[in-house]
């Protein structure tokens, strides 16, 4: 008997000595994510080879595993004598893999998501683990109609749990915002964010009209009038409309920043941290140009090929640490913070397992400081805006304060009534909520500097 679909078909040219290559992708994408790698970078890396049916299938059991692992480490652990901590780390993966399949991969036939598992372990670790995988996930396929997870009685250890994240992100978000609304968030953040695309160089009625008629299912966006939503499945590259740049990759929260700034037409700007470049293809709609600055020149890169696809002509790379910048004195800076993307959690589910407490502090520092050096960037009366797409008040709101107390010459200026929703304004600041608004998380405060 033959495993049956993507990820699971065994042929001469989709597998391994018995285990299919999207498998073997998803356990070194998880390997690569132990060692330090970011997710993305690291499933572009490992996948590849695979072909676009495959690419999906195991993007859905990695991102999916990483968005259940609480749960399925109760379950798997409850099924290991000495319980998780004694087993190999990869090993732990390959469980968690294998038992994604059983529990949440419909197109996965049991047999086929254990033998596979099984045959992993096997390659990897030996037979002594092949043995221990197979004895735990037959386990768990027999108990299925009976599997239960007792509920901690520390009710942020269960929030913890049921939703799979760090207890200690729980707790903060529960001081901040009480459990009900924490539950909406981790819920939210365990979503698979919908694919948001911008309009560029047309308008989005014509954009529509050329994807509806590629067979592309197209929807509204939240929060922006002039954004679409695409249906899951595209392969964007292989669009007439991408390839002719009539259109590029933006969530909503990534485009309310550059809308609630607010930036002159004709405006000179300069966006300090700027890969991927999103938001600085945004503002050069309507400026002179824009310098688009950032440490990573391999970040970079992308830019430039999102430059020559849509043939802009008014931005400027530029390799420079937003700290040590030699730019001029321009009307408009844009300071899109590293951060600890606590608002992007449902695009980058590796990040909740990664960040630890100590980051906040680490990065609110770094933050301070490329603030205060974008400072020196902004023309007298111009604007500064600071964002992040975090949702930490150690990353948002003490820092603009922190700046405008040792900066007395500047203010916070709200933007004009009706630049963005209403409901993604707070104190003349931007704050975008995934819970409350359906969109990633995001921040940003205009900072005006005197005309003397």
């Amino acid at each position: 008997m033959t495993p049956s679909g993507p990820g699971s078909t065994i042929t001469a040219g989709a597998s391994r000595a018995g285990v299919t290559d999207a498998r073997i992708a998803a356990a070194e994408v998880l390997a690569d994510l132990r060692a330090g790698a970011l997710l993305d970078a690291a499933f572009d890396r490992r996948t590849g080879g695979l072909d676009a049916r495959d690419r999906r299938w195991t993007q859905e059991l990695v991102y999916g595993m990483l968005r259940c692992r609480s749960q399925l480490d109760a379950l798997i652990g409850d099924r290991v004598r000495g319980g998780l901590v004694r087993l190999d780390p990869d090993l732990i993966d390959l469980l968690r893999l294998g038992a994604q399949q059983l529990f949440h991969m419909g197109s996965v036939p049991p047999y086929a998501a254990i033998a596979q598992t099984v045959e992993l372990a096997k390659q990897r670790h030996g037979i002594g683990a092949s043995k221990l995988a197979n004895a735990v996930l037959r386990r768990l396929d027999r108990e299925r109609g009976e599997l239960k997870v007792e509920t901690p009685a520390d009710p942020i250890t269960a929030l913890a749990l049921q939703f799979s994240h760090p207890r200690w992100l729980v707790a903060r978000w529960v001081a901040r915002w009480g459990a009900d609304e924490t539950a909406a968030l981790l819920d939210a953040n365990n979503r698979q964010a919908p694919l948001v695309i911008r309009p560029y160089g047309v308008v989005r009625e014509q954009l529509e009209a050329m994807l509806e008629a590629s067979g592309v299912e197209v929807g509204d966006s939240v929060l922006v009038r002039d954004s679409l939503m695409i249906g899951g499945g595209v392969g964007l590259r292989d669009l007439g409309a991408f390839q002719q740049g009539l259109f590029f990759v933006q969530d909503p929260a990534a485009t309310l920043v550059t809308q609630y700034a607010a930036i002159p037409m004709n405006a000179r700007v300069a966006d300090l941290c700027a890969a991927p470049g999103g938001k600085a293809v945004e503002l050069s709609r309507t400026a002179q140009f824009v310098i688009a600055a950032d440490a990573s020149a391999a970040r970079l890169s992308r830019l430039r090929e999102t430059i020559a696809r849509l043939e802009i002509r008014n931005i400027y790379p530029v390799a420079a640490d937003a700290r040590a910048a030699a730019i001029a004195p321009v009307d408009a800076v844009l300071v899109d913070a590293p951060c600890t993307g606590t608002g992007t959690f449902r695009r980058h589910p590796d990040a909740r397992w990664r960040l630890t407490p100590n980051d906040v502090a680490v990065l609110a520092a770094a933050q301070r400081s490329i603030l205060h050096a974008a400072a020196s960037h902004v023309a007298p009366g111009g604007l500064l805006v600071y964002s992040t797409c975090s949702l930490e008040t150690e990353e948002n709101d003490s820092q603009v304060e922190t700046f405008l107390a040792g900066h007395p010459e500047f203010t916070l200026e709200p933007p004009p009534e009706g630049t963005v929703p209403a409901a993604v304004l707070d104190a003349g600041r931007l704050r975008v909520l995934p819970q409350r608004h359906g969109a990633d998380g995001s921040f940003a405060a205009r900072l005006r500097r005197s005309a003397s």
